[in-house]
């Protein structure tokens, strides 16, 4: 069975272009669309939405109100934020207001592929020019915060991946380590910094983001 997607955008011709990316992949259907933020719940709710892309800025009511009463009322959806911005407090706002997921609107194709199937796995995702944003300063050597510092620098290489949204066996193979070895690195990240999840871990990075700049 295809994951039904809803697009939540006012731009035509750029939800245009999803669909046709979205609806060539075999297990991936575009279930409906929306131009304003007030029409995103029913919509979901009719369509039976799995995920939801969602537009920071629309008319209506903005994504990350929007976010957080769709989750509210429908906690099962996953959503994927698309923006034409980076900024640090535009992904912030979105990962608090509830969003798994942050694409630029630069990088949705290949990218906003893999959130998709990286939420649907239960996974937290940054698209490459929002990473490099959000990890950049939080794992630098020697710019870290006390909790950050305490990491060794195989450590902080992991931890700028699991915030990129990169899986065990892919931070495997990016480092040239074991897989086994990468699952070490990241129990030993988490009790360090005292956080449970890769989404915790995510917004860990970006939360000390800030006090590092």
């Amino acid at each position: 069975m295809k994951t039904r997607i809803l697009l939540a955008d006012d731009h035509q011709l750029f939800r245009e272009a999803l669909c046709h990316l979205l609806d060539s992949q075999p297990d991936l259907e575009v279930a409906g669309q929306v131009g304003n933020g007030l029409q995103v719940l029913e919509q979901a709710r009719l369509t039976g939405a799995q995920v939801v892309c969602m537009d920071i800025s629309m008319p209506g009511m903005d994504g990350t109100e929007v976010t957080r009463s769709l989750l509210a009322a429908l906690p099962q959806v996953k959503v994927v934020a698309l923006s034409a911005y980076s900024d640090q407090q535009y992904v912030l706002d979105m990962l608090q207001a509830g969003a798994m997921a942050y694409v630029t609107k630069a990088e949705a194709s290949d990218e906003l592929l893999r959130a998709i199937r990286a939420v649907l796995q239960g996974r937290s995702y940054l698209c490459p020019d929002v990473a490099a944003v959000v990890t950049g300063a939080a794992v630098a050597q020697g710019g870290a915060t006390p909790s950050a510092a305490r990491l060794g620098a195989r450590e902080r290489q992991v931890l700028k991946l699991v915030a990129e949204g990169c899986t065990s066996n892919q931070i495997a193979d990016l480092l040239h380590i074991a897989p086994s070895t990468v699952d070490v690195h990241r129990r030993n990240i988490m009790r360090k910094l005292n956080r449970h999840s890769v989404a915790e871990l995510t917004r860990y990075v970006i939360n000390n983001e800030r006090g590092v700049r």
